[in-house]
């Protein structure tokens, strides 16, 4: 035991030893010059105009907010600013996403009536477009209906149904307007709905009785249909009076619609300088679309990387930093399908990118109780890009705790209209929900650090306001994307050492987590864990090839410490002889790219049919650190061609929990059957 530990500290007095009077990566000038120029309030002032749009994929509203994006961009002179249009009819497919036609609306409301002399008046405006666009489900149809309500429960069950007529009447219902709609439409005959769907669970989960929650429809239901969204406080008067035997009888008009359309993705760099490495790109991705206003979830992203953009420019320009050796590309897609979409159209581009910092939700004030995370990518893409995003997240994290505790500090980077408080960020694992996982999925392999808010008690609702986004957040958080691309973006074999020392300290912390988990879980598990846990720091390690040679010396000095890591980790026991019938190998399909379930469309469900898919046991399976979904993205990232079944299996068992190899092969032969990925022989 004496033996570990001076083993732990010599490695840990190793990681720490250089660059002890260097506080971050970058030189102390560069993040000065960054911290200086970055301004929360003028990324502030930007949320406030696009968060005047109702933001949906091809719509007005989009339209309208990506061409002050690119306004202003060519304002900060970036003159290459523009909009990319791939065409969206519901027919074209862009890899695994088939392309969903635009959506607008032009007028809707929903009125109660009264009864007065002998006939039905208007009493009450419950929704309205023109006030409140929230209110109108998306993907909602062209209607009107004059009809009573009732009150179906969730319904989204055919109990919810049970001894109630709601052919041509207007449902209440508790579940998102998509979900209701197979019944209560398409069987049942309702003539529309009128939702009250609670927000993202979360500890203040239907605490506020007026939130009103953005509403969905399916995008390709067959049959067409229309929904409002109104409070659990409107609802609950509802259900109220509808159980005392009242009648409630209420009047919808719409008129909305999808159409042919595009995706417009805006889009702009700053030019590299070195003429060998110009080629090659660092990308900054947020997503443009959502409700409005939409403040934090995700104009905050967009402006965050806005203002990247407009410091970088001026500080190039100004001469206080050197212009990047790699270009830099600022990208503002609709989520995730306006991301695969670009990929898959202009596949010059994403051969490009060398890794990706995604910002979606990055502004959060203490009303919206969010904390601030610097998210790793997947286990399957192990890149010290990560380390790098911690790194200066850790940086922010210590010059703002003591100022806020009332030190004297070089970097407070706080707005004078925000907050002063600490950031307090949390360093985090793989989470997925965002475009970050389209670059990361194995078809495109792109690096991802993903910098996000979570929880949001506001997400998705009408309180999702400018007045919850906090300015000094958005300065930090766009500070630590833009420190974390200008030195990615210089980063050259002299900065191997360097780099290798971050890995180095973090991989301690690493190796601890590892030490818990392992303890928590059979013994050929944990055996399991510790091999994929030395893999995993190699594989960190040889990340640093995507961007150049790793030098001779830095190469012996990660096998020095990689070989006393194994020591400290007890040592590796081989992995036990695979079953013939385990030995499965499959690789992807490389004409299809994209991961499988992308935004309003799932490409695995639509090919292999809902009801065989509800049947499959991988995509719902719980395991000790991770959910179905989890499991079923790394399975298929992992499909590389050499892997087999058993492999796969014990990599995602490493990360998520213990899961039966069964599942895993289950899954795969399911994907085999769809062509998604092919076997072996």
């Amino acid at each position: 035991m004496n033996r570990l530990i001076a083993l732990f500290l010599c490695l840990l007095l190793n990681a720490n030893t250089a660059n002890a009077n260097q506080a971050t990566l970058l030189p102390d000038s560069v993040v000065a010059a960054l911290s200086q120029e970055l301004s929360g309030e003028t990324a502030k002032s930007n949320l406030e105009y696009i968060a005047r749009y109702h933001r949906m994929r091809g719509s007005r509203g989009f339209r309208s907010a990506a061409e002050h994006i690119v306004k202003q961009l060519r304002e900060y002179g970036i003159n290459d600013a523009r909009i990319e249009q791939f065409p969206a009819d519901g027919k074209i497919f862009y890899g695994t996403q088939k392309s969903r036609p635009p959506w607008d609306a032009e007028f809707a409301e929903l009125w109660e009536l009264r009864e007065t002399n002998g006939g039905w008046t208007r009493h009450a405006r419950l929704a309205s477009w023109d006030a409140m666009p929230i209110t109108l489900a998306q993907d909602s149809e062209s209607g009107e209906a004059t009809a009573e309500l009732v009150d179906v429960n969730n319904g989204t069950s055919e109990n919810d149904y049970t001894g109630k007529d709601v052919r041509g009447k207007i449902v209440l219902a508790s579940a998102q307007p998509g979900a209701v709609a197979p019944l209560a439409v398409e069987r049942f005959g309702a003539a529309g709905i009128v939702s009250y769907a609670q927000n993202q669970r979360t500890a203040w989960w239907g605490e506020n009785e007026n939130l009103v929650r953005w509403g969905h429809l399916d995008t390709f239901a067959p049959k067409p249909t229309f929904a409002f969204m109104i409070s659990l406080k409107q609802a609950r008067n509802f259900q109220s009076r509808l159980a005392r035997g009242e009648k409630v009888r209420l009047h919808a008009i719409v008129r909305a619609g999808k159409h042919p359309g595009s995706y417009d993705v805006a889009t702009a760099t700053i030019p590299g300088a070195d003429p060998n490495l110009r080629d090659e790109e660092i990308a900054f991705s947020c997503h443009l679309d959502h409700q409005r206003p939409g403040a934090n979830d995700n104009a905050s992203g967009s402006v965050a990387i806005l203002e990247v953009a407009r410091a970088f420019n001026k500080l190039i320009t100004q001469g206080k930093i050197a212009r990047p050796a790699r270009t830099i590309r600022f990208i503002w897609p609709p989520e995730i399908e306006g991301t695969i979409a670009l990929l898959n159209a202009r596949p010059e581009i994403a051969s490009r990118i060398k890794t990706v910092i995604h910002m979606d939700m990055v502004g959060g004030g203490p009303e919206t109780k969010s904390i601030f995370h610097v998210t790793r990518g997947p286990a399957s893409l192990p890149s010290f890009v990560n380390d790098v995003a911690e790194h200066f997240g850790e940086f922010v994290n210590d010059q703002s705790a003591q100022f806020a505790g009332g030190a004297s500090v070089s970097y407070p980077m706080f707005a004078p209209e925000g907050g002063k408080e600490a950031l307090q960020a949390e360093m985090v694992e793989f989470s997925m929900g965002s475009d970050h996982q389209v670059y990361a999925d194995s078809s495109f392999g792109i690096p991802a650090i993903y910098l996000n808010d979570w929880p949001d008690r506001y997400i998705h609702t009408n309180l999702d306001i400018p007045a919850n986004v906090d300015p000094t957040k958005l300065k930090r958080a766009a500070f630590i994307g833009a420190a974390s691309a200008y030195f990615l973006a210089h980063v050259k074999p002299d900065d191997a050492s360097s780099i290798l020392r971050l890995l180095q300290s973090h991989s301690l912390r690493r190796t601890s987590t590892m030490f818990i988990r392992r303890a928590a879980v059979p013994a050929d598990e944990a055996a399991n864990l510790t091999r994929f846990h030395i893999w995993q720091e190699r594989a960190l390690i040889d990340s640093m090839e995507r961007f150049f040679r790793i030098p001779a010396t830095t190469r012996t000095d990660a096998d020095a410490f990689l070989t006393n890591l194994e020591k400290l980790a007890g040592g590796i026991k081989p992995a036990p002889p695979v079953a013939q019938g385990d030995r499965l190998v499959f690789r992807r399909n490389p004409k299809l790219k994209g991961p499988m379930s992308a935004f309003g469309y799932d490409y695995f469900t639509d090919q292999y049919g809902a009801e065989r898919e509800k049947a499959l046991r991988l995509p719902r399976y719980q395991g000790l650190y991770g959910t179905g979904g989890e499991y079923a993205y790394e399975v298929l990232n992992l499909v590389n061609g050499v892997r087999t079944a058993q492999e796969i299996r014990d990599i995602v068992s490493a990360t998520y929990g213990p899961i039966p190899l069964e599942l895993v092969v289950e899954y795969l032969r399911a994907l085999e059957s769809v062509r998604v990925i092919e076997a072996v022989n």
